[in-house]
This record gives structure tokens, sequence and C-alpha cells, in this order.
């Protein structure tokens, strides 16, 4: 087990919007072992004020929720990049991390992207049951990564 190493696990998603919450709620879940090498932070969506989190940092995992992925969860590999979602609301994970490697001039630490399978996000929903199960599957994933202390596994890119 590496607990050296900064890892910082970053939840994103609206509590109030049922399976939105399945971010956040991982993260947590995750936060109640207290492994002191593990940060963890939720918040709505990802802004440009999160590059700061980031600093001395070994790795990095995303947490969201997904409409559209495969059961229970997808896990991949998240290299920086501009797309347009830096002029929105809501920043995806590619533009935050491209934003780092502007603002700071390197390279941002090794980042990796957690989607967890979610099917209702309406207003004052709670986690569907479905979700519920998908959560549980990643949980067993993150905890094992966290007790390793790395987020680099074999994923799909």
């Amino acid at each position: 087990m590496n607990t050296s190493r900064k890892l910082l696990l970053f939840g994103y998603g609206n509590p109030s919007r049922g399976d939105d919450a399945l971010g956040p709620s991982l993260v947590a879940r995750i936060e109640l072992l207290k492994l002191g090498h593990i940060e963890c932070q939720n918040d709505m969506q990802l802004q440009v004020e999160h590059i700061m989190d980031f600093i001395e940092r070994d790795q990095i995992m995303f947490i969201d929720a997904d409409l559209s992925c495969t059961e229970p969860f997808v896990f991949s590999k998240v290299a920086a990049a501009k797309d347009n979602s830096y002029t929105t609301h809501a920043m995806t994970p590619h533009t935050v991390l491209h934003i780092y490697q502007e603002v700071y001039r390197q390279k941002p630490p090794p980042a990796y992207l957690l989607r967890i399978r979610g099917y209702h996000f309406a207003l004052c929903e709670e986690l569907s049951a479905k979700a519920r199960i998908n959560l549980e599957e990643a949980i067993k994933l993150v905890s094992k990564l966290c007790h390793i202390g790395s987020f680099e596994i074999k994923c799909k890119a």
C-alpha cells in the first residue's frame, strides 16, 4: 500500500437532483474511512477555481453521475483538453485539467473519471434503487484503489 501519495477524490453533482448525487455520495462514503492520504471534496459542478485543489496532488479521481454510460460504472483516464465547457456553468474534467496546464505551465497530475450510471435526475428526488446498486459497486472499486494508494489501473482510454 502506497499511502505516501497525495490523492484527491472529487465528486460533483447536485444532491437535490436524484441520481445526480452519486458523485458526492461516493466521496462521502469514502471520507468515512478516514484515510490520511486521501483528500475528499464535493461540489455541485467543476469550476475554474478547482485547479488550485490539484496543486501538489499525485493523482485525481473525478466522480460523477452519468445517464449514458454502461452499468454499473465506467472508469477511464482523463487528459487535459480544451473544449467548449469553459464557457458554460458546468465544466468537464478535461477542461479543468487544460486550464490547470495553462495557468501553471505544467502538466496536471494524472487524472481519472469514474462515471456512475444514474437514471433519474429530477429535482427533489432521492437516489433510485438501481443507482444505489451501482453506487455500491463503485464504492468497492474506489475503496480498493484508495487502500492501494493509487488510482492507476488498466482502464479504457
